[in-house]
């Protein structure tokens, strides 16, 4: 029987078959609502990446590590991600069930590996949403402090002592409660959040290019300059502890130095595969929807990255507010606060994002048995997993309450990296073991584009500092012991047998 030479392992590598996941979307109990268009999920990936990245990241990468040139990290990066885009493309519309990574996993490379993958994105997409909420804060209290409203700082991570950041924590607790309604009402506030969002961001792109100069790309690519290195080999790349190699700055080098820490700016189109169980038709519209998010938010990282380094010499930029520094230095400071109000509502829609997609892991995992079965019920009305939203929610509030986005940001791309390499390696397994799968969409090129994949994503986690590896390492050891002491006894697959 076909389940049966799916389940090709009696141990921790056994798979569920693709049919099974399919037919677990069907139990009304354990099943999300079908309500999502291409649009929506074009909206949700666009929303989801166009966030800090496109506001800050741009003035601090161009002025250390590859000057006008970040234009071409901002490129690099959009492959990579590319890559990884099409297998995520292919498994996600032939796969079409909530839990993306972790659900492709199961159904392919086995239960241990899908545990460890989903224990990754419950990490990834916790700290992402934390990481942000401490981002929209920031910006808050600079918006408030216009209005002569000022934030305690003992209410921020600006202060001292307890340093609780209410404001990131709110947000976190409000949004959880709209994803908790249900996805329409989420897709709706998203698509209202984007429209202003991507309207700011091509306002100050146009507004932009009359303040120009072209003196300021030359060089466009500055001389090659070997770093120092970190005092510290915790803060130092892997990559130099292994290798002995000194990352440097500028040059051809300094432009992949700076596509790992861009990077960042790119992380969330994989969120759109959390929803595939709740798209009307995800054979058709999960491809467009991943791929169309990436292109469109590629197109407009370049432009801005153009646009800022045209209007202020990179070695002047501001590393923590860019844009609204270029536009004060060539005296149009309004543009300068229209970008922080569209800064500040365009995070809202990626926390909320990030959200949605943590409790769909969460969630199929739950479903699976690998984590308490309870959490995987979902509101006879709402047609959420509300328990799951709920205990999410909170535990984000905390996140972003008590820690500072510095703390935070590289274990975001080491988890979403390691995923990238797990659904790469997916895509060559499954068409090995399941040739006749009918596949609505094809990665081109299998399997030297998902080898590709995951060569480029590994050389991005060797960029990554030894202190993040420490503890990626970390939660990952307390994932195994959970995996080893509740989900391998409680897995449905595995009392199924």
């Amino acid at each position: 029987m076909r389940e049966d030479s799916d389940r090709r392992s009696e141990g921790v590598f056994r798979t569920k078959s693709i049919e099974q996941s399919i037919a677990d979307t069907e139990d009304p109990e354990h099943g999300l609502r079908k309500e999502l268009s291409v649009l929506d999920l074009v909206v949700y990936g666009v929303g989801v990446i166009v966030g800090t990245g496109i506001f800050v990241i741009t003035g601090s990468v161009a002025k250390d590590y590859a000057g006008p040139a970040v234009a071409l990290a901002f490129v690099v990066s959009a492959v990579v991600c590319g890559l990884a885009g099409l297998c995520y493309a292919e498994f996600a519309s032939t796969v079409p069930v909530a839990g993306s990574a972790y659900t492709f996993s199961y159904a392919s490379i086995g239960e241990l590996p899908a545990w460890i993958i989903g224990w990754d994105l419950i990490l990834e997409l916790a700290l992402g949403a934390g990481v942000v909420a401490g981002g929209w804060s920031g910006y808050m209290v600079e918006l408030l402090s216009h209005f002569g409203i000022d934030v305690p700082k003992v209410l921020t991570h600006d202060g001292s002592g307890f340093g609780f950041d209410l404001l990131a924590a709110v947000l976190v607790l409000v949004l959880t409660g709209i994803v908790l309604v249900g996805m329409k009402l989420s897709a709706r506030i998203t698509s209202l959040i984007v429209a202003v969002k991507i309207t700011v961001v091509l306002l100050v792109i146009f507004a932009g290019l009359f303040y120009i100069t072209g003196s300021n790309y030359h060089p466009f690519l500055p001389p090659s300059k070997a770093n120092a290195g970190s005092s510290s080999d915790l803060h130092a790349p892997l990559v130099q502890i292994i290798f002995g190699f000194t990352p440097s700055s500028f040059g051809v080098m300094g432009i992949f130095s700076a596509a790992a820490v861009v990077f960042f700016a790119f992380i969330g189109f994989d969120i759109v595969a959390t929803a595939a169980e709740e798209t009307r038709n995800p054979q058709r519209d999960m491809p467009r929807g991943i791929l169309g998010s990436l292109v469109v938010c590629t197109i407009l990282y370049v432009a801005v990255s153009l646009v800022v380094t045209g209007m202020q010499k990179y070695s002047e930029l501001d590393t923590s507010a860019p844009l609204a520094s270029a536009f004060k230095a060539v005296g149009a400071p309004f543009w300068s606060g229209l970008i922080s109000f569209g800064a500040a509502v365009g995070l809202t829609s990626v926390v909320m994002i990030l959200l949605m997609g943590q409790t769909r892991v969460f969630f199929a995992m739950s479903r699976d048995g690998l984590l308490p079965r309870a959490f995987s019920q979902v509101h006879p009305k709402f047609g959420t997993p509300y328990r799951t939203t709920v205990l999410l929610g909170v535990v984000v509030a905390l996140i972003a309450g008590f820690f500072s986005v510095e703390e935070l940001e590289e274990m975001v791309n080491v988890g979403t990296l390691f995923a990238f390499v797990v659904v790469a390696l997916g895509i060559i397994v499954l068409r090995r073991t399941r040739p006749d799968l009918p596949r609505a969409f094809r990665a081109p090129w299998v399997p030297v584009l998902p080898v590709a994949s995951v060569c480029a994503s590994l050389w991005l986690m060797l960029n990554l500092s030894v202190e993040t590896w420490i503890r990626f390492g970390a939660w990952m050891v307390v994932g195994f012991a959970i995996y080893f002491g509740y989900g391998r006894s409680h897995s449905r697959l595995g009392r199924g047998r």
